[in-house]
């Protein structure tokens, strides 16, 4: 076990016994991990903020941490942005943007973010439209102008690019004003 390095007293003046802290490191760190996946930057930022009396882990004790969860399969980058891609996309209707921006803020590595997004097949444009189709029928009472505006910002904050995000709306919003018109009954006044 390597030593420890102490903000201002040495471990020995801080009563901290160096295996002792390490464990309640590892159970702070399983702790977290009960309740949400984290990335191994994240686990790193837990573990170098854990501190008892004033003492830290130093690095070589957090790297050993971290490569003892990776070996237990407790801490995966791969894993956990194939779990975070498939979550933006069915529950989020994120686009490749959105999926890319959220991956790298929780510290997943550009390699890594690149390879769960390759395995995502090609098809912003149809989960755009699928979105705007869904969000285009509250928005009916709406004058086109307006209507598009607001679709075209929630399919773009969603991670669509400008034109794949306008081509949706302008889809969307001319499917929901034709449909609308001929599902509707008319009573035509025979006098």
């Amino acid at each position: 076990m390597r030593a420890l390095q102490p903000h201002e007293d040495s471990a020995d003046e801080s009563g901290v016994d160096p295996s002792k802290l390490r464990v309640d490191a590892e159970e702070l760190l399983v702790r977290k991990l009960r309740a949400r996946s984290l990335s191994l930057s994240e686990a790193r930022m837990v573990l170098k903020g854990y501190e008892e009396n004033g003492v830290r882990l130093d690095s070589g004790s957090i790297d050993d941490v971290i490569d003892d969860f990776c070996r237990r399969g407790y801490l995966d980058d791969a894993v956990l942005a194939d779990q975070l891609v498939m979550s933006g996309i069915e529950r989020k209707g994120q686009g490749r943007v959105a999926l890319s921006r959220a991956l790298s803020q929780r510290g997943i590595p550009r390699d890594v973010i690149d390879a769960a997004l390759g395995d995502v097949p090609d098809d912003d444009a149809e989960r755009a439209l699928e979105y705007a189709r869904s969000k285009a029928r509250s928005m009916s009472r709406l004058d086109p102008d307006t209507a598009l505006r607001r679709l075209v910002g929630q399919l773009s904050r969603r991670g669509y690019n400008g034109s794949i995000a306008m081509t949706a709306a302008k889809t969307a919003l001319a499917e929901g004003s034709s449909g609308s018109s001929s599902s509707q009954v008319r009573f035509v006044d025979s006098d």
